[in-house]
């Protein structure tokens, strides 16, 4: 019998969708069959957590975390993700309450990178993944090194995120601005660039980068499908 695997997601919806299917897609690819884990969701209300961003609330983002990992446990689940990068900046302060084991995007992620030999990353996101200390932090305790792009390449990528990825919103323009901003990283001497943000895999496809990519949101469901299943 498989581990039940709690998705908290919403943060956004877009990257929830990517979730659930990357783990049922995965399985099968795997197993050749349709006996995947059992999955629940529990998606909040989006605009609540950016509400308090905005106020650098994170107390309450902290609090509501642990609210809704908690409201997966009880209706089943064995453990649990966050499906999202930015709010793994109070993950260890989600993960002392939590009632159920959680799983890390940030370390799965730097154990990815690990695998491929690769010392120096860099890194897009939000702007709070991108300039707060956690996701270098998280990273530099595996020997990993983490470039970010300049302030108004920051800005930019963060409006992009929230303003149109978020909605779903997928614009040429944008992929091309990403796509420069990924070179000048490269440039700069980043060997992966990890794709910090949960959305931008709608915009950026690994198959049209040169660089090595690190999408955050297919390697954090490959590991839970990889806890999952092992007994």
């Amino acid at each position: 019998m498989y581990k039940k695997i709690g998705i908290l997601g919403g943060l956004s919806p877009e990257s929830t969708v990517i979730y659930y299917l990357r783990i049922v897609r995965r399985y099968q690819e795997l197993f050749g069959d349709h006996s995947y884990p059992e999955i629940i969701i529990y998606s909040v209300s989006f605009q609540k957590f950016i509400d308090w961003m905005a106020k650098d609330g994170w107390d309450e983002i902290t609090e509501e975390l642990i609210r809704n990992i908690r409201n997966l446990a009880a209706a089943g689940a064995d453990f649990a993700l966050i499906a999202t990068n930015t709010m793994h900046l109070v993950f260890d302060r989600v993960e002392e309450s939590s009632p159920i084991p959680l799983i890390s995007i940030v370390d799965a992620t730097a154990e990815a990178i690990r695998k491929e030999k690769i010392n120096t990353v860099g890194l897009l996101g939000t702007a709070f993944t991108m300039e707060k200390a956690f996701y270098r932090e998280g990273l530099a305790k595996y020997g990993i090194e983490t470039l970010v792009p300049e302030k108004t390449d920051r800005d930019y990528i963060n409006r992009v995120i929230f303003e149109e990825l978020c909605r779903g919103i997928i614009r040429d323009e944008s992929r091309n601005s990403f796509e420069r901003i990924i070179r000048e990283l490269t440039e700069r001497g980043a060997e992966g660039i990890v794709l910090g943000c949960t959305e931008i895999p709608l915009l950026i496809d690994e198959k049209d980068i040169s660089t090595r990519i690190f999408d955050t949101a297919k390697i954090h469901a490959d590991k839970a499908l990889e806890f999952a299943v092992k007994t």
